[in-house]
């Protein structure tokens, strides 16, 4: 009779402590490099510009969207140059664990395999209006317009689903 409660804790025991492994709050966002499948964090530009986080643009965003654009231009020329815009990621702590020669995951050997050119993005594509990689003066101050013709529905505001990326385009010849 004596072994039963033992038994029953013995048995429950394992369960109680694997549901509450699952009940642990997710880990914040923050800057932390994102691994495997997932949303993955969102350019500095669309950073910038999304003032509330909700990754969606809205009329107020758009309105002040020359604004947050300049909280990039870090050397205070009056313009992005392409290093602004896409600043280089931070280097690792020095007792990181190092990947093998050669699988690193920009050397195109890993797991994934070469990466293709990455998918095009509708905001830079609306800003940036002479292609140059880099936005001037005047396209920083024209951004309210520029960023509302990406407004499909005519909402006032920018979805998800039009500030999703473009597809990469085939290479031309193939």
């Amino acid at each position: 009779m004596n072994k039963l409660p033992r038994l029953l804790l013995a048995s429950l025991l394992p369960l109680g402590l694997a549901a509450s492994m699952y009940a642990q709050p997710a880990p914040p966002d923050g800057d932390a490099p994102r691994r495997g499948p997932g949303p993955r964090r969102a350019p500095p530009v669309l950073r910038a510009l999304d003032l509330d986080g909700d990754r969606e643009l809205s009329a107020a965003e758009l309105a002040k969207a020359s604004t947050s654009l300049k909280t990039l231009d870090t050397n205070q020329d009056g313009t992005l140059s392409a290093e602004e815009l896409h600043p280089a990621p931070p280097a690792p702590p020095a007792d990181a664990p190092q990947p093998p020669a050669g699988q690193g995951p920009r050397d195109g050997k890993g797991p994934r395999g070469p990466k293709g050119p990455p998918p095009m993005s509708p905001v830079m594509l609306a800003l940036d209006a002479n292609q140059d990689g880099a936005l001037s003066a005047a396209e920083i101050a024209n951004a309210p317009a520029s960023l509302a013709a990406l407004d499909d529905n005519k909402d006032g505001k920018l979805t998800a689903d039009e500030l999703r990326p473009l597809p990469p385009t085939p290479p031309a010849g193939g």
